[in-house]
């Protein structure tokens, strides 16, 4: 009988620390960018509701193209209009907060490459004017960003495996280059499956919207049997998000869920997963209560 118990004793134990470190660190990650009337990225940081920003885009590379930031009404790269930014990401960073550069996004983007040395081309020009590299030509100034998120949706869907080799090789003990990936719920992602299977990406927050087969409908089946194929399918180093819109508005084609719902009816069930990492909210300019409604809940 006391065997018996200490195993039943053990059992609880271990689960207990599972649920614990799958929950330890998750936080909300949220895209910044795409509208000069969602506030700066100093208040976007200042708010603590975040851990991870993402500047988005870089909307055009690859194919021999010259690279193209669109940070829509914030500034204007062309005519070195962003460095002003430089301060604010340090500020975030200094408050723990990863802040990463979003490639791709919806309409217009087009990151295509033509080669695995083209890729090589493309993760060297990120490195050098957005991460620790050196240029004459930094958009963000001498600010280091934190790594690079995929958000690809137009396109081709090849060399972006060798995308992420090449830019994880610019790791070094000292300074990590993290890595995202924002695929869409339908699985495998047609633009970002091979990418996400190298087990090269830090964060994977899946697109849980504009996609009826898979997001919320006004029930959580689907969107819970889907996140289970995803928590199976995805590389064990990658901590996956549920990836959401900040209001109705925010996703034309649906999958807005409420914040009470997703406390109530999601939240309690993806948490178990070992590999949960929190919850993404598509964007800034939406986000006018939902994320400090959750937060506590995350």
């Amino acid at each position: 009988m006391a065997s018996i118990s200490a195993k039943l004793i053990l059992l609880f134990l271990t689960f207990t620390c599972a649920l614990f470190h799958s929950s330890e660190g998750a936080g909300i990650a949220v895209y910044w960018g795409q509208s000069g009337n969602e506030g700066s990225l100093a208040s976007t940081c200042a708010s603590g509701n975040y851990k991870y920003v993402l500047i988005a885009f870089l909307i055009t590379s690859g194919s021999g193209r010259t690279p193209a930031l669109n940070l829509a009404g914030h500034c204007n790269p062309a005519t070195n209009g962003c460095t002003f930014l430089s301060s604010q990401i340090s500020t975030c960073q200094s408050n723990g907060i990863k802040v990463l550069l979003s490639l791709g996004g919806g309409q217009g983007s087009d990151t295509s490459m033509t080669s695995p040395a083209d890729a090589r081309q493309v993760a060297t020009y990120l490195y050098n004017h957005f991460l620790g590299g050196q240029s004459t030509s930094r958009p963000f100034g001498s600010a280091i960003l934190d790594g690079i998120d995929f958000d690809i949706e137009h396109g081709s869907n090849l060399y972006y495996d060798d995308l992420a080799r090449a830019l994880s090789g610019f790791s070094t003990p000292q300074r990590k280059v993290y890595l995202s990936a924002a695929p869409q719920c339908p699985i495998p992602d047609a633009k970002l499956n091979a990418a996400i299977q190298t087990g090269l990406f830090d964060y994977v927050w899946i697109q849980f919207y504009n996609n009826p087969q898979c997001h919320y409908t006004g029930t959580a089946t689907n969107l819970l049997a889907r996140w289970r194929q995803w928590a199976a399918a995805t590389p064990s180093r990658s901590q996956i998000f549920l990836g959401l819109p900040a209001a109705s508005a925010a996703a034309p084609s649906g999958g807005y869920i409420s914040p009470n719902a997703l406390i109530s009816e999601v939240l309690p069930s993806i948490k178990t997963t070992p590999s949960y990492g929190g919850v993404m909210l598509w964007n800034k300019l939406f986000d006018t209560s939902f994320s400090s409604a959750i937060k506590n809940s995350i």
